[in-house]
Parts: structure tokens; sequence; C-alpha cells
């Protein structure tokens, strides 16, 4: 019998965790790291474009040296609804992203795609 191939998710996620052993080996987040939480909103009609300007922050963010996790997910309860949960190293790691080319091409388009935006940081205890 011919061997599977492996699925594309599991490459993705196997690639991911490969890449990001030197900032969290063991599954140990490091001592300053944060977790970003971003819940959007889409303005009616523009679900699918928020989707693709969100996707297109995803591959060039996590090659960030200091991004842990960057995931997007969309709501099951409302096609508008999109969150991103990011991990990263510092704080100042993140506020580097936020000077990076992708990141500020994102700042001058989100304002035309967002009905709403809720962002908050947090800080790993267990």
């Amino acid at each position: 019998m011919a061997k599977r191939k492996a699925k594309p998710a599991a490459k993705r996620a196997a690639k991911r965790k490969r890449g990001k052993i030197g900032l969290w080996s063991a599954g140990k987040l490091p001592k300053e790291a944060v977790t970003l939480v971003v819940s959007m909103r889409a303005r009616t009609g523009q679900q699918l474009l928020l989707e693709a300007e969100l996707k297109a922050l995803v591959g060039p963010t996590r090659k960030e040296a200091g991004c842990i996790t960057y995931d997007l997910h969309r709501s099951l309860d409302s096609a508008e609804g999109f969150l991103l949960h990011e991990i990263w190293a510092t704080r100042d790691a993140h506020t580097a992203h936020t000077k990076t080319p992708h990141f500020l091409r994102w700042e001058a388009r989100k304002d035309s795609l967002l009905a709403s935006r809720d962002l908050s940081f947090w800080k790993f205890i267990y």
C-alpha cells in the first residue's frame, strides 16, 4: 500500500514548532513573554477583504524574531468575527512588530475594514 502524504496543516504545525524551539522549548514560555488577544468585527460586506488582509500578516509575522505564536481565527458564531492570538517573547518584541512594513500596511488599511476591534495584553501565570 502506498504511503499517505502528511496533511498540509500538520506539516505547517510541525514546521512552526521546529522553528520556535529556541524561544519556546519544552512548552515553557520565556519569563517576559506576553500574550495579545485581538478580537475584531468586519464592517458589513468587508469580511472577505478583512480576512485576506489578516492572512497576509501571518507569514511575515511568524518569521519575526520575537514571535512565538501568531494564530488567526474566524468566529463560528458570526461571519464578521475574527480573532488574533499572539504570543511574543517580550513586550519590546511586539513593539518592534508594530514598526514592520507588513504591520504598517495593515495599520493604513484597517479602519476601512473594521467595525470594531478590542485588544488586550495578558501574562501567562500557570
